[in-house]
């Protein structure tokens, strides 16, 4: 059923091509971000959640 109005629309193939690059230039990025960030940003962001917590617990 979908099948069949997706085929009356011109130039549909190009959307998958579109979304797939979407995906892969968002993960690639997103590698050399991980990739490239201070070791020291990435442990202040890891501890972040459990060090609010504590702080709003001793403060209570």
């Amino acid at each position: 059923m979908i099948k069949n109005y997706l085929s009356d629309i011109e130039g549909v193939s190009i959307y998958p091509i579109i979304s797939l690059s979407i995906f892969f230039i968002f993960f690639v990025l997103l590698g050399i971000f991980v990739f490239k960030s201070d070791k020291k940003y990435i442990t202040y962001m890891e501890n972040l959640p459990l060090g609010d917590s504590e702080r709003k617990d001793s403060q209570a």
